[in-house]
């Protein structure tokens, strides 16, 4: 999946989005979504990059527990033929809860 086709599918949410992270000083309001691609896991065969395969953050932001924003973000990711893992955190200095999803593209 490229860059160009992570962007459109995660902006079927109709939510603020950003790579990694906002502007200091120009965050929207909350519920948000930052990605991004940290690292990449490859298939390896005959000494090549045989498939690349990139790791996907979609970290999505709230300022209280949003059960059906995040319904809405798994039906997409589902709907793209995507399987993910998901664990949050709430982030005291920020008053954020951050739920994140970890797939591979």
């Amino acid at each position: 999946m490229t860059y160009d086709a992570i962007v459109e599918m995660l902006e079927e949410t109709e939510l603020p989005l950003a790579y990694d992270h906002f502007e200091e000083g120009f965050s929207p309001a909350p519920p948000y979504l930052c990605f991004l691609l940290p690292e990449s896991d490859n298939f390896a065969a005959d000494g090549i990059a045989y498939q690349k395969i990139h790791v996907l953050h979609i970290e999505l932001y709230t300022d209280k527990k949003n059960p059906s924003q995040e319904e809405a973000l798994e039906r997409i990711l589902t709907s793209h033929g995507l399987f993910y893992d998901k664990t949050e955190v709430y982030i005291e200095s920020e008053k954020l809860y951050e739920v994140l999803y970890e797939l591979e593209v």
